[in-house]
């Protein structure tokens, strides 16, 4: 029986969600496995890959073949190096503790790359965010110039109205009594 191993799709319709499994090359994509080795979530920024490194080793060193997509996965998590460093201890290249330190360096370099894009990403969402509050402080500024004008024109308009309504008025105060005087001469 030939194993792969390979994803099994889970999830809904457009947020896919994968289990790391190997199962028999023969068995549907989603069907009957022998182990679940981890899981895969690429809806995440970078993708979440939980993977059980020790059982995938086993399964490596069983002839296990991965599928394109679950090597490069195997890969990101250093399982096909921990494989290889397996490989150097059987043939005595070097010892165990020295595959194992070797390993944990990698992994300790990967953790940096890792967390480096992760700081990136939460300074680039905070500068976005930043722009995003100083061009609505902006729009505030305008919309408040434009009610203080807009304000400012109605209450000149009505002072305007007032002197107009004053004017008229005294105008027709003097107009009344120039009628009473011209009744009285009468």
């Amino acid at each position: 029986m030939s194993v792969k191993i390979r994803l099994q799709r889970h999830g809904k319709k457009g947020k896919p969600f994968y289990w790391i499994v190997a199962a028999d090359a023969r068995s549907k994509r989603d069907g009957k496995f022998l182990e679940k080795l981890g899981t895969y979530n690429p809806n995440t920024n970078p993708a979440t890959v939980d993977l059980d490194v020790d059982s995938s080793v086993k399964w490596l060193q069983n002839g296990a073949q991965p599928t394109d997509t679950a090597r490069t996965l195997l890969s990101y998590k250093g399982v096909l190096l921990k494989h290889h460093l397996a490989g150097g201890v059987r043939k005595g290249a070097f010892s165990e503790e020295e595959a194992e330190k070797k390993f944990q360096a990698w992994l300790d370099e990967k953790a940096g790359l890792i967390n480096a894009k992760v700081d990136g990403l939460a300074k680039s969402k905070a500068e976005e965010a930043a722009k995003a509050l100083q061009a609505e402080k902006e729009v505030n500024e305008k919309r408040k110039a434009a009610v203080a004008e807009a304000e400012a024109a109605a209450k000149a308009e009505q002072e305007a109205a007032a002197a107009a309504a004053e004017v008229s008025e005294e105008v027709s105060e003097d107009t009344a009594a120039d009628e009473a005087t011209e009744k009285t001469a009468e």
